[in-house]
């Protein structure tokens, strides 16, 4: 598609979102002159499409009222966005009433997009593991992801520019295993080449993806999905804490999921017997324990903590405030 055709449909598109647009707002968005502007508009009223002129101080352009739009057009970027939606609802065990019409909508988009653009979409869900339901997150660059689900391809090393939690820039070379969608961000992970190490990177915190010569052999373990797990539960944290619960590990799982706690079992338990209420011990890293005493609360299961002592204090500043909210309820004189 040439420039100019292009951003006589972006017009298009600017008036579609409704109401009148100055010309001088047009012109900004588009990036040209505003008698540039006015040379669209005639080409659009050309293909008969019902643009109006609106004089006065707040005039510009705008679509008749009761226009019919035309078929839905997006470009790749928006095409490939939405498709990664759909598949990682999808792929995260979202079951509604309308997952034939998201299947059916994929498989529409699927069938016009250019043909390179399939191929790197092909790529890129070959080598996307989701975990969980996707969150409202910004979605990462769609350079940076297609490039990095191209080296998980074809096993090449990749050079990153990196920006970490505290603000500090790198540049890192990765040997990627794979892509994972957890929690409503995107994480790579593999082999930090310069310390010969596993790690995990959130792609929205690199700036730029950028294949590199050779390649390289990923090893024998576990899956992408199940490493960036484990090392959420394993990280470095100011606080550790451990945790006797008793219940069954879908009760626990559905308050401090896998990307939270290790679990363990404290009382082994026989084969047939693995659904029935337990002690199990739990694990975690945090940089905060604040969340943690109503999570307890909501899990409502018996537990113990062996550590920390500083989350046993907050436990129970978290259970004395309870008290004396129920307390505070109840009127004097109530029935009881």
């Amino acid at each position: 598609m040439s420039r100019p055709t292009g951003r006589v449909l972006t017009l298009l598109e600017l008036l579609q979102s409704g109401g009148t647009r100055t010309v001088a707002e047009l012109a900004d968005r588009l990036g040209v002159e505003g008698r540039t502007v006015r040379r669209y508009v005639d080409q659009l009223i050309d293909l008969d499409v019902p643009v109006e002129s609106v004089r006065g101080r707040y005039g510009g352009y705008r679509l008749a009222p009761g226009y019919r739009l035309p078929p839905l057009m997006l470009s790749d970027d928006e095409a490939l966005a939405v498709l990664l939606g759909l598949v990682a609802g999808r792929r995260a065990g979202l079951t509604t009433t309308q997952q034939t019409a998201g299947e059916t909508a994929a498989a529409k988009i699927r069938r016009v997009l250019p043909k390179h653009t399939a191929r790197r979409l092909d790529t890129l869900l070959e080598a996307l593991a989701v975990t969980d339901r996707p969150g409202e997150f910004e979605a990462p660059d769609a350079d940076v992801l297609l490039t990095l689900a191209d080296a998980v391809r074809h096993r090449r090393p990749v050079c990153l520019h990196y920006t970490d939690r505290d603000a500090r820039r790198s540049e890192r070379t990765l040997h990627p295993y794979g892509i994972v969608a957890h929690g409503g961000r995107w994480y790579v992970t593999g082999k930090d080449a310069r310390i010969g190490e596993d790690r995990t990177f959130r792609l929205d915190r690199i700036a730029d993806a950028r294949t590199l010569p050779g390649s390289f052999e990923p090893p024998v373990g576990p899956p992408p999905a199940q490493r960036v797990l484990s090392g959420f539960a394993t990280a470095e944290y100011r606080h550790a804490v451990t945790l006797r619960i008793h219940g069954t590990a879908e009760q626990i799982r559905a308050r401090l999921p896998a990307g939270v706690a290790i679990l363990e079992e404290h009382e082994p338990a026989a084969a047939q017997d693995r659904a029935a209420e337990r002690w199990l011990r739990v694990e975690l890293r945090a940089e905060r324990l604040d969340w943690l005493p109503p999570v307890l609360a909501a899990l409502d299961r018996p537990f113990v903590i062996e550590r920390s002592d500083e989350l046993r204090d907050l436990v129970i500043a978290h259970a004395d405030r309870l008290a004396a909210n129920a307390r505070r309820t109840r009127q004097p004189g109530a029935g009881g």
